[in-house]
């Protein structure tokens, strides 16, 4: 008897794979709905070329929505003449309550700021734990003199640091950026989910200090005390 093998199923790889995927602009909105889906059950902010690979879109589609969906968003403002258009491009007359940031390298839809206060009356009592004020001192202490060592963080507060840097650690608000090469000690830095977490890009936009602290003429034996 001979068997038939016609039937049998053949393994899939990555082409197969990719012509499963379903083509974004088929798909009810088109592609800009299906950004604006994935944007929608993000956890953490996902580049512009990590969206257009998995959208299976270009990079300069993937930007040029997102900054379509930001306008739209923000409540941008057509006129009169431009009404028609301006409902088919989706733009409304309002903003919304959640905006589409740029924040850590990459984008994600976040409740929109002036909304904060109702929108923690919906977020439970004790289910995000905040940080304590010398875990706060800590923080902002590495996020200034970064990369930078416990030794020097706690010459500078005046405290041991040990456990705060743990709980830091343990949060994923800082990270083992290397040694020191002098002294060998773990240097430490902010992480991205820092600066997501600030609603900042970078650590360069974080507020200066300088106008705010006068008589810094002395502080570099603080940054120095650790070697003493």
């Amino acid at each position: 008897m001979t068997e038939d093998f016609s039937a049998t199923p053949k393994p899939s790889g990555p082409d197969d794979a990719a012509q499963e995927a379903p083509d974004v602009h088929e798909l009810p909105g088109g592609a800009k709905a299906a950004l604006e889906a994935v944007l929608m059950i993000l956890d953490q902010p996902a580049t512009a070329t990590e969206l257009a690979a998995g959208l299976n879109l270009t990079v300069g589609v993937v930007e040029h929505l997102l900054a379509e969906l930001q306008r739209e968003y923000n409540g941008y403002t057509v006129k009169a003449p431009d009404m028609d258009d301006a409902s088919v491009a989706g733009f409304s007359s309002s903003p919304r309550g959640f905006e589409l940031r740029s924040i850590a390298g990459g984008w994600r839809i976040y409740s929109r700021s002036d909304f904060a206060d109702i929108v923690g009356r919906f977020v439970l009592e004790g289910q995000t734990a905040r940080l304590t004020q010398a875990a706060l001192e800590t923080l902002a202490v590495i996020a200034y003199r970064q990369p930078v060592s416990r030794a020097r963080v706690s010459a500078i507060r005046g405290v041991n640091v040990d456990s705060v840097v743990r709980t830091l650690t343990q949060r994923g608000l800082i990270e083992d950026s290397g040694n020191d090469p002098e002294s060998g000690a773990i240097l430490y830095r902010t992480t991205s989910y820092f600066l997501e977490r600030m609603g900042i890009g970078s650590v360069a936009e974080l507020p200066q200090l300088s106008p705010h602290l006068p008589g810094l003429e002395g502080i570099a034996e603080f940054y120095d005390a650790d070697r003493m």
